[in-house]
């Protein structure tokens, strides 16, 4: 059987299409056929969806704000604190009380904190390196160093740090790279309404990258006298408000404003939930700045004392305190030597406007040992100023107040409470005292010891332990209750043996 032959016309148009001036009519039909396939296939794809235009020049500048600036000036300054402290476990049943070995917890603590200065110094929380057994800062750019504490003062919830520079603890890190250093701005002349950004970092390791988080907000108000919520914690003075989100970890982070300067440190929130509710607090810097080189220079920080005590002066209306006025003037005091008695009504304290005792106090903690503070006080329809020079806090023995030689306490109950016709549930009530503490302290029987520094006071042993734990650390502060009202007194513990 003969094979099958192929057309003698097909075979000439194969070999003519071969030959490029003769196959334009078959090329047209193929690339009509390719368009067809093209047309359908093209139907059957997923829309591709247009590349977004070349950002112009005058766009990227528009997005660069001053916040972002101003993040930009500062963040890399920010560091994470990371602390581990030892705790003895609380036992949840009579089995853990009756079995547990009684051994210490090691835990983990976070927060955060700006370099001040280019050796290394870092501006950040007492509360966050409080009990540190070990302290390491983590900067922006990923180093890690260890970092040892300068000093701290208790009653403003400052501490400074210092990076040890000699000993990096990542393999590849540069010791001898510089370090940013936040710009420092003054926080005496704040607008109410400012742009302000709160940098930190509130996740601290869980994050995978290093870089602080960064949130913005307005200065919501200046001088706000708070008390913290926290079960533990006291009063702050002299806070500047903001609503910039400030969550756990962000405590000791900077407070910017607009210009990229360090206005604030972080410190505390009101909050019902315990995350940010816009209700946050930062402690001025230029307190924090006197601070910091009181630290720096003596290790402590000098607090001024002018031996007066101030009480509320209600105008009637909501019974709302709107003036203060002097209460007792401890003999031989500063307070004495300007010619103040009690009753004389004060209307301003180194140019702040006095309308409650916790005025006062704000106003003292910006005042300095050996320097001048005016007082405005009224006189008739008009008014008078006084200078006073504050000097050194006088100083008790922690020894004493171990024995309850300086103090002689009772814990609060309900019974003494009734008796009594105060006003707090717990505290330390005073039912004798020596004759220094009456005279230099301005402390009486029937005071009710309410807080020691940043710490409420709930008995009498609470209260003399926390008393003898401030031995050699600095001012301490104390509150208590007098006649349904809230005073404070300072006093050094010294620890003499």
């Amino acid at each position: 059987m003969r094979p099958r032959s192929v057309p003698s016309f097909a075979l000439a148009a194969v070999l003519a299409c071969l030959a490029p001036a003769a196959c334009s009519g078959q090329e047209a039909r193929d690339s009509t056929e390719r368009a067809e396939v093209a047309t359908v296939a093209e139907a059957d794809r997923p829309p591709v969806l247009p590349r977004r235009q070349a950002v112009g020049q005058d766009l990227d500048q528009s997005r660069t704000t001053a916040i972002v600036r101003a993040a930009r000036r500062t963040a890399p300054a920010v560091v994470s604190v990371n602390t581990i402290r030892s705790r003895q476990p609380r036992s949840s049943s009579l089995w853990d009380r009756l079995f547990s070995d009684g051994g210490q917890q090691r835990v983990p603590g976070l927060g955060s904190g700006f370099i001040i200065h280019a050796d290394g110094l870092i501006l950040t929380n007492e509360h966050v390196v409080r009990a540190a057994e070990s302290i390491v800062v983590t900067l922006g750019d990923g180093r890690n160093f260890g970092a040892e504490v300068v000093g701290v003062d208790v009653v403003n919830d400052l501490a400074l740090l210092r990076i040890d520079e000699a000993a990096p603890l990542n393999p590849d890190a540069d010791a001898s790279e510089p370090f940013a250093v936040a710009p420092l701005g003054d926080s005496d002349d704040l607008l109410i309404g400012e742009w302000v950004v709160a940098i930190g970092n509130p996740f601290g390791f869980q994050l995978a990258n290093t870089e602080p988080t960064v949130t913005a907000g307005v200065v919501s108000g200046v001088g706000r006298n708070i008390a913290s919520q926290q079960d533990d914690a006291g009063f702050y003075l002299d806070m500047i408000q903001t609503d910039a989100s400030i969550n756990p970890g962000n405590s000791g982070g900077p407070l910017v404003n607009a210009l990229g300067e360090v206005i604030g440190v972080n410190s505390s929130i009101l909050s019902s939930s315990g995350g940010s509710e816009g209700l946050g607090f930062a402690i001025p810097i230029n307190r924090a700045r006197r601070i910091a080189l009181d630290l720096l220079d003596d290790g402590v920080v000098r607090r001024p004392w002018v031996g007066l005590d101030v009480e509320p002066v209600s105008d009637g209306s909501f019974a709302r305190s709107r003036r203060v006025r002097v209460s007792a003037v401890t003999p031989g005091s500063p307070a004495e030597d300007a010619g103040l008695e009690p009753g004389a009504v004060i209307l301003s304290a180194g140019g702040r406007a006095l309308r409650t005792p916790l005025d006062w106090q704000a106003a003292l903690l910006d005042a300095s040992v050996g320097g001048e503070l005016a007082l405005e006080v009224a006189r008739g329809d008009g008014s008078r100023t006084l200078s006073l020079t504050p000097v050194d806090l006088p100083s008790v023995t922690a020894q004493r107040i171990q024995a309850l030689a300086d103090f002689e306490l009772v814990s609060l109950n309900p019974a003494i409470r009734a008796e009594r016709g105060l006003v707090s549930e717990q505290g330390a009530l005073i039912v004798d005292l020596s004759e220094a503490a009456r005279t230099q302290l301005g402390l009486r029987r029937g005071d009710l010891i309410l807080q020691v520094n940043q710490t409420r006071v709930r008995g009498a042993e609470q209260a003399a332990d926390l008393l003898a734990a401030a031995a050699g650390r600095g001012s301490t502060r104390l509150a208590y209750e007098r006649d349904g009202r809230l005073a404070y007194t300072w006093f050094y513990v010294t620890d003499e043996r």
